[in-house]
């Protein structure tokens, strides 16, 4: 069954809020010099559990999200 528009924009904004999130932490890692300058090398995360697998396909296959196996969904510039 399709998903509604409504809540394809709250998955996204979800896994956006995520994407994020997990950035941040990964730059907040001691170890790291804050000035280097470095940006995250994380780009693609395991989407939000609280959305059924196949919105996530659904964003996939509509060009807002990029597959990278293992279950794991990369954000698309520009989207």
């Amino acid at each position: 069954m399709p998903s509604s528009e409504d809540e394809k924009k709250k998955a996204m904004k979800a896994f956006k809020k995520r994407l994020k999130l997990t950035q941040l932490d990964d730059d907040s890692k001691l170890g790291r010099s804050p000035l280097t300058g470095s940006k995250s090398q994380i780009v693609s995360i395991q989407p939000p559990s609280g959305f059924g697998r196949e919105i996530w396909e659904e964003l996939a296959d509509a060009g807002f999200l990029k597959r990278d196996g293992g279950g794991f969904y990369a954000l698309i510039p520009g989207k």
